[in-house]
């Protein structure tokens, strides 16, 4: 994490995301001058309005002369009602685009990271980022950032105006007004490390409600329900109570800068209320001059309102672009060789490979471990909990890199395929079958999106889940619900393993594919995933012996290495590891 003393520097993380839009950047920017021209210009017409449109004359003259002065004044009006529609358009289009642009780009970076840095990262933190932090970089550049340099421009201009007509003056209220702005500016440290503690507090209760739902049946299961809710309670007060003392900071701060400046301001209107009386300026010249104060003195007042939005953004631009250039732990090689065509079955091999998981550098998950699995090959890997089995899959799918050793497949090094050719010739079926929030149909085609209607509808029959499908409301096209709360377990798990099928890659990873099937389900999967496994690579975990008896060879394991392998009817008759194993389980 970040030192939280930056500033609005910080603001410059959005460049990359400003360039592609330097037309309507540059337009904004014209019609942001244009608006605040025409506001500086209005002054000028009422100074005529008063001098010339109520100086002693004929009343015909005189009404004809109010007559055109409050044409131009109309006229100013509607020139600056039409910039400041056009700048709103544009700053707010500009501020809708980029947000996308952000909110896409730091989505995708999240997507290309590994396992390794979700062990530190977590999701709800991710969530708040992309939503709450990305709504605070909208409202700075589609209006704060609009604000602020609109009201600097007429700040400016209202300053220049005055100190022209009333330079000595001017010049006084100009230094009172450096006195005022350089405290705030230090003062505004301080609301920029509370807005930054304060959405690090938000995203904490994000962090938890997003933890909390995704497990609400082990919350309920356990009555937890109280215990969950005063948490996030706890955290959301944390959070109220660092909003609220960054929103006293920044109460204090526009206080302060209304109060001083308007105060500096209120002296130089007194002493142009006693130029007048003096004679030494007109009644015009007075008029002008007012309303030239009331614009500067607004002005300051936006500008530290804005000052307070660009510290916040500040901090979430920080947090955005953390996550933008976090380090990318895996990644496909500059020049990835052309990998060998895929064939029917891929050939693996594990050599002397040692591997440690980052957030458990002490405890090696596998140690000296080597494995040749042939093309065609069915291996089942077996072995108490913590023995290095899904560690296996985990490198095979390049989430981790090993220390030691290395991996090849087809007798290339996985460091060698682009991660998109190396994964594309895997197909996994995870323990915990994941479905997403759309139709069964889409599910089943998420590794093959080009795949038709009829070899979906194959691979859900080999899965043995076309009757099921064929039952729902809408068969293939039911929405299955967010993490197909629709289905049982076991129809979750057939939907994974068709949507393995359908993909028919050279290498098939299965890790307890059929754990949460019925023992007849079980038994027509099985044969179902057999006649699939035909002439692939198929590596299977499995703590079921009998789902894994006709493997063409088990390889037992135990604390990262392997201890023994062999056939069924070789390891029993060997009496090792497995052959206990297999005693308890059949046994039982």
């Amino acid at each position: 994490m970040k030192n939280a003393k930056s500033s609005p520097r910080s603001l410059a993380g959005l460049a990359p995301f400003l360039r592609p839009y330097r037309l309507q950047i540059a337009m904004a920017a014209l019609f942001l001058v244009m608006a605040a021209v025409t506001t500086l210009v209005f002054p000028i017409a009422l100074r005529g309005l008063i001098d010339a449109g109520l100086a002693p004359k004929a009343p015909g003259d005189q009404v004809m002369a109010l007559r055109e002065h409050f044409l131009a004044l109309f006229g100013v009006a509607i020139a600056l009602g039409l910039f400041s529609a056009a700048r709103f358009y544009t700053v707010s289009w500009l501020g809708e685009r980029i947000t996308a642009d952000v909110r896409t780009a730091v989505y995708g970076r999240v997507l290309q990271q590994s396992p390794q840095f979700f062990e530190t990262t977590q999701t709800g933190e991710v969530l708040s980022r992309l939503t709450g932090d990305t709504t605070l970089v909208q409202t700075v550049v589609g209006s704060s950032l609009s604000m602020g340099l609109r009201n600097a421009v007429m700040g400016v201009g209202a300053l220049a105006m005055l100190i022209w007509t009333n330079p000595w003056l001017m010049a006084q209220v100009a230094l009172v007004l450096v006195l005022v702005v350089l405290p705030a500016m230090a003062f505004g440290r301080r609301v920029r490390r509370l807005s930054r503690a304060s959405q690090d507090r938000v995203a904490d209760a994000s962090a938890i409600a997003a933890e909390v739902l995704n497990a609400i049946p082990v919350v309920q299961s356990y009555t937890a329900e109280t215990r969950e809710a005063e948490r996030f309670a706890g955290s959301t007060q944390a959070a109220f109570e660092t909003a609220v003392r960054r929103t006293k900071a920044r109460a204090v701060l526009v206080a302060f800068i209304i109060i001083a400046t308007s105060a500096a301001l209120l002296w130089g209107l007194y002493a142009g209320t006693q130029a007048v009386l003096r004679g030494e300026i007109s009644p015009g010249h007075m008029g002008q001059t007012v309303v030239y104060v009331v614009i500067l003195a607004s002005a300051l007042a936006v500008l530290g309102e804005v000052y307070g939005d660009l510290l916040r953004a500040a901090g979430a631009t920080e947090r955005l672009m953390e996550l933008l250039h976090a380090p990318i732990a895996i990644s496909s090689p500059e020049a990835a060789q052309a990998a060998p065509p895929a064939s029917a079955g891929a050939q693996v091999v594990l050599e002397d490979v040692g591997f440690y998981y980052p957030s458990r550098p002490g405890t090696a998950a596998l140690r000296h471990f080597s494995l040749d699995v042939a093309p065609g090959e069915t291996v089942a890997l077996v072995g108490e909990s913590g023995a290095g089995k899904s560690t296996v899959f985990q490198l095979l799918l390049r989430f981790f890199d090993p220390q030691t050793g290395d991996i090849r497949l087809d007798g290339q090094s996985l460091r060698r395929f682009a991660l998109d050719d190396l994964r594309g010739r895997i197909g996994l079926v995870p323990q915990d079958a994941v479905i997403f929030s759309t139709t069964a149909l889409e599910n089943i085609r998420y590794g093959r999106p080009d795949a038709t209607e009829a070899e979906v509808r194959h691979a859900a029959r080999l899965a043995h889940a076309e009757g099921f499908i064929d039952a729902l409301p809408d068969g293939f096209h039911t929405f299955l619900g967010e993490r197909g709360v629709r289905l049982s377990g076991g129809q979750k798990q057939r939907l994974s393993i068709a949507r393995a099928i359908l993909k028919a890659p050279p290498l098939l990873l299965l890790d307890e594919a059929t754990s949460a099937l019925d023992a007849e389900s079980e038994r027509v999967v099985q044969a179902a995933l057999e006649s699939a496994m035909e002439g692939r690579t198929t590596l299977v975990i499995a703590h079921r012996l009998a789902t894994v008896q006709r493997a063409d060879r088990i390889v037992v394991l135990d604390h990262g290495a392997i201890v023994e392998q062999g056939t069924h009817a070789e390891l029993i008759a060997r009496g090792g590891s497995y052959a206990k194993l297999a005693a308890l389980q059949f046994t039982a």
